[in-house]
């Protein structure tokens, strides 16, 4: 017996949730700890109890879904991602891995097909950083990355703690400890997630099995010169900042695509010059270049490159540089039985897949060190992502929650 989901169901709860949004019009806005947040979880809520999953929330508000198996004490089976968006964000970008996941459970629950270990569907806090910056805040937590001292040090812009947010949405962030996530009671985790990208779109294909999700490095760069008159100062006697910079923004890319191992990207995202005005040379600029690649030595070669060729440009210019480490994250490769797993339950179902990367980070990076943890993408229209028109084809959909379901089954049974 296939499992079959219910498709009019699983795309009318998508559409829904969408409503639970700041910005109407404007895409989707709904942060952690938000009035639409509250709205949302509770129509998650009520969702849970009509599949009859037992739902507990923790410190800092990540939702654990329960349907039991045969076997209650069996190392339960995971899936989900979150409900947070950016500003102005989609209606897909962790939705659709929540919402996905539910379905595939209750799809498994409406077989009748017997299953020893309990199913989970989670939910994960603040996992887009709209809040405090930082990325994955929720599941960072539920491992232990993020203690309560963390949350007092993370803030929003206008300076409220993350414990205090965290508070003031009726959480209570100081019991994240009292029940520890422990990894030997969980069998596996698999996230099902939009691509935020274009492979799977270039290449026609509705399934991406994800094998390894790239770390990230990010350096900030500054560079001083002196500030003068636009017109009463000689090329041949300027220190100009932002001159250097341009020069070394330049070689970003060829710093990449020279990494040797083929998958390395590199940005400068964020500049700022001051003093920022039309005729004056500028006294200062900052940018970042961050580099991301699934092989460490990718990005070790990037950065290597910019401390070797940066302080050569800044001295021919006269400038003073320093380049600053900001963060950094390690590849995080996925279990290859997983891997293995989503496979052949596609080729079952005579679904065209492709093996990839993922450039984006996940939730499921927090807990791939740690258990079994695989992941399933379903393509972005245009490759868009955190944008009102992000995007993908109902039948992509149907096909990963479809294809989620067939796995959540195969390691539950």
């Amino acid at each position: 017996m296939k499992l079959s989901i219910d498709e009019k169901r699983f795309l009318s709860r998508l559409e829904e949730m969408s409503r639970f949004n700041r910005t109407p019009g404007e895409g989707v806005t709904r942060f952690s700890y938000s009035a639409e947040d509250r709205q949302a979880r509770e129509y998650l809520f009520s969702l849970f109890e009509k599949a009859g999953m037992t739902a507990t929330v923790d410190g800092v508000g990540n939702i654990r879904a329960r349907l039991e198996g045969s076997n209650p004490s069996a190392p339960s089976v995971l899936s989900g991602s979150h409900i947070d968006t950016v500003l102005h964000g989609g209606r897909y970008d962790g939705t659709v891995g929540t919402l996905g996941a539910l379905e595939a459970v209750t799809a498994i629950a409406e077989s009748g097909l017997p299953h020893e270990s309990p199913l989970e569907v989670v939910a994960f806090a603040e996992e887009e950083g709209s809040n405090f910056g930082s990325t994955l805040a929720g599941s960072k937590a539920m491992v232990g990355k993020y203690t309560l001292a963390d949350m007092k040090h993370l803030s929003t812009a206008e300076g409220k703690s993350m414990e205090t947010l965290v508070r003031e949405a009726g959480y209570t962030p100081d019991s994240i400890g009292d029940c520890p996530f422990l990894p030997e009671k969980i069998k596996a985790l698999v996230e099902l997630h939009i691509e935020q990208s274009v492979v799977l779109e270039s290449l026609s294909i509705p399934l991406g099995i994800v094998e390894a999700v790239s770390g990230i490095r990010v350096v900030e760069v500054r560079l001083k010169g002196t500030s003068n008159h636009a017109g009463a100062t000689p090329m041949s006697l300027r220190q100009d900042p932002l001159a250097a910079a341009a020069q070394i923004i330049g070689q970003a890319e060829v710093f990449a695509r020279g990494s040797g191992t083929g998958t390395t990207v590199a940005t400068v995202g964020r500049i700022s010059c001051s003093p920022n005005v039309s005729n004056i040379i500028p006294a200062e600029v900052r940018f970042t270049l961050e580099t991301r690649d699934v092989l460490a030595a990718g990005m070790e070669s990037v950065i290597q490159r910019l401390a070797s060729f940066a302080p050569a440009v800044a001295a021919a210019r006269g400038v003073e540089i320093e380049i600053l480490p900001v963060s950094e994250s390690d590849p995080v490769v996925l279990d290859e039985k997983i891997v293995g797993l989503i496979d052949r339950c596609a080729e079952k179902r005579a679904f065209s897949r492709h093996r990839m990367n993922s450039g984006a980070v996940h939730d499921a990076c927090m807990f791939a060190p740690l258990l079994p943890t695989g992941m399933i993408f379903v393509p972005s229209r245009g490759g868009r992502s955190h944008v009102p028109e992000e995007h993908t084809d109902p039948a992509d959909l149907v096909k990963g929650v479809t294809l989620l379901a067939d796995v959540l089954y195969e390691l539950a049974k």
